[in-house]
């Protein structure tokens, strides 16, 4: 190649080369700040219609706190507890007490929150403290409206709490009671529990607010999906699908005294509890907490064990026994026998003192229910006097209970500003006493469902559904329609419908007329329950009997035929002032019942408003010329009238 030639390539490649490295000098050009923007949006956007879509198309269930059973009156969501509860069959839900949507002004409003101790087991859903609250309020200000709204939930602990507080504060409450710390291992989300997603509080109650979003329930059931997929039906530590909800909770069955789980236990009750008092005290929402009471004299440590060179738990106990005639060395020893059951389903005496000491640091009233319980006790110390099982109370207890919490809601003037009526304190118990009491199918049933528990583990190896038909021993109707709820079959409310309709076939009116209380106290809005009882007792001629559910109905459910019967019963019983009102109410409802305006001419005349007397004997008269004694009336009044001009 000639020499020319090599030098004009090697011009030619310097100048290509030259222009390469001078584009290559020059920086990369930057994306404009919208394509930033959108693709910071476009995942956003994602989620936000994928959530959309989701609740569009009813994905899952309704995971909202609040629901309306009738128009204008919300209860706790059934399915509420789906929040807590994945990997567990047969979700607890509340004793589903109603409470108005918009609160009348006129309207006291308590909130009690804990588990199964709270809720009124095994009488729930109509044999909680929160009874005995509300019976006393209504006695001592008949013109307030009160609402004790128990949304307490079995096998749950302070996790479900700070997850419904911010809802329940939402409802304008007048007093939120505390009674939790029971559930702290083995309740929903606990160290212990089946249901447990580890030992972050700060990470389990992040996952807990994302809860009420359809997204995360789609991926939290997509992982659901593949661990069942790749570990088989039996994953999340063979899934239990008998017995109670308490023996199927359990994963870490024994937790030694002072173990690492143990103390996680204590650090996330800690932790929550003074979250939740912390929240409640922004929120200047007044509130009661309470130590906590179980069975200490009659109930073994259930599982000893021999570690951290300990003593076991059984010896203890054992020891305690024998010093029952030092109430005061018993005492400790049996709480220390509480404390080293390997089995931790009663709080350990931890949970009691930093209720204390919560109680002192954020100066709130506190509800010392674990010495109350003891000072009513044989030799001071808490047993089956009180307990129907290790430590859910007595009816009597819970009774007790609820006096010990109305004491000290009393005492700091935690109390309707209504007008107050003046009453001996031994007779306001005696009435209160009267109003609360469990039917006789509640007890059968609260009999029933402790003879499950008590035929499961931990008390025993679990019992065939034979077995326990057969120890159940059914003798009548009543024993029947408990077992059917005991099974599943009957709700509730059916049962006490039908134990109702029972003994009115009997002509038992008695436990007809507690039948009846129950189930109105339960359904306040359910107006064909008054409508049913009312016509039942008067055409049985109950007129004292009927009268309170008169004035129940016609307080909720003002209408022509209530406030009839309340006026011509007042009538009977020469309350003639009250009975002219009751009666002109009745008319304003409704103006074409002839008896209406003939006892309101009798009501009139007794009050020698002779006038008015007339008018209304001339309204029956016009609306059936031959009501029975009108016309003779109707003569006399006239002349009363012409006399008396």
């Amino acid at each position: 190649m000639s020499k020319v030639k090599r030098n004009k390539i090697s011009k030619e490649h310097n100048k290509l080369g030259s222009i390469n490295r001078s584009d290559s000098d020059k920086p990369a050009r930057k994306p404009p700040f919208w394509f930033k923007i959108v693709l910071v949006l476009i995942p956003i956007v994602f989620i936000v219609l994928l959530e959309l879509s989701l609740r569009i198309f009813g994905y899952g269930k309704d995971y909202s706190q609040w629901v309306e059973v009738v128009p204008g009156q919300l209860v706790l969501n059934p399915d509420v507890a789906y929040r807590y509860f994945h990997s567990t069959e047969g979700v607890p839900y509340s004793d589903q007490n109603s409470f108005y949507k918009d609160k009348p002004e006129n309207t006291f409003r308590v909130f009690i929150m804990g588990g199964s101790s709270a809720a009124g087991y095994p009488y729930t859903p109509n044999g909680d403290f929160g009874l005995y609250i509300k019976k006393k309020l209504e006695i001592l200000y008949p013109s307030s409206n009160i609402e004790v709204i128990n949304i307490a939930l079995t096998a749950t602990n302070s996790y479900t709490i700070i997850d419904l507080l911010p809802g329940v504060i939402d409802q304008k409450p007048d007093l939120i009671l505390f009674y939790a710390g029971h559930n702290e291992y083995y309740g929903a989300y606990g160290v212990g529990s089946m249901e447990s997603i580890g030992q972050s509080r700060v990470v389990v109650n992040f996952l807990l607010s994302l809860e009420k979003y359809k997204t995360f329930n789609l991926l939290r059931d997509f992982i659901q999906w593949i661990l069942k997929l790749f570990a088989g039906s039996d994953s999340n530590g063979a899934l239990k699908k008998s017995g109670t909800l308490m023996s199927r909770m359990v994963k870490d069955q024994t937790i030694p005294l002072n173990s690492d789980i143990y103390e996680y236990g204590i650090e996330q009750f800690r932790g929550n509890f003074d979250d939740i008092l912390s929240m409640c005290k922004k929120s200047g929402v007044p509130v009661i907490i309470s130590t906590l009471t179980s069975n200490l004299r009659d109930q073994p440590p259930f599982v000893s064990l021999k570690v951290n060179g300990l003593p076991e738990a059984k010896d203890v106990f054992n020891q305690a026994q024998s010093k029952l005639n030092d109430s005061t060395e018993a005492l400790k020893d049996f709480i220390y026998a509480k404390d080293l059951d390997g089995l931790r389903f009663r709080a350990p005496e931890k949970i009691n003192d930093i209720i204390i000491d919560y109680s002192k640091k954020y100066n709130l009233p506190l509800a010392d229910i674990d010495s109350v319980f003891n000072s009513v006790s044989p030799y001071g110390i808490t047993g089956d006097n009180l307990m129907t099982d290790h430590l859910h109370p007595t009816f009597d207890g819970y009774k007790l209970i609820g006096k010990s919490f109305f004491e000290i809601m009393e005492k700091n003037n935690f109390l309707p500003k209504t007008q107050r009526i003046n009453i001996e304190p031994a007779v306001l118990d005696s009435l209160t006493n009267l109003n609360v009491y469990i039917t006789r199918l509640d007890s059968v049933i609260s009999k029933y469902r402790i003879m499950v528990l008590k035929n499961d583990w931990p008390y025993s190896e679990p019992k065939t559904v034979a077995y326990m038909l057969k120890l159940f021993n059914q003798q009548n109707k009543i024993d029947s329609v408990a077992v059917k709820v005991l099974d599943n079959r009957y709700p509730w409310e059916r049962a006490h419908r039908e134990a109702a309709e029972y003994y009115l076939r009997k002509g038992d009116y008695n436990e007809f007329i507690k039948e009846a209380n129950v189930l109105i106290t339960q359904y306040p809005f359910i107006k064909d329950y008054y409508s049913f009882t009312v016509e039942q007792l008067l055409s049985a001629k109950k007129f004292d009997e009927v009268y309170p559910f008169l004035i129940k109905a016609y307080k909720r459910f003002p209408d022509a035929l209530f406030a009839k019967w309340i006026g011509t019963i007042d009538l009977s019983k020469e309350k003639i002032d009250n009975a002219i009102f009751y009666l002109n109410e009745s008319i304003k409802y409704s103006s074409n019942d002839a008896q209406v305006y003939y006892n309101l001419a009798g009501a009139y005349a007794k009050k020698k408003m002779y006038k008015e007397a007339l008018n209304s004997i001339n309204s029956c008269v016009a609306l059936n010329p031959n009501y029975p004694n009108a016309a003779k009336l109707k003569a006399q009044l006239s002349q009363l009238v012409r006399s008396n001009k």
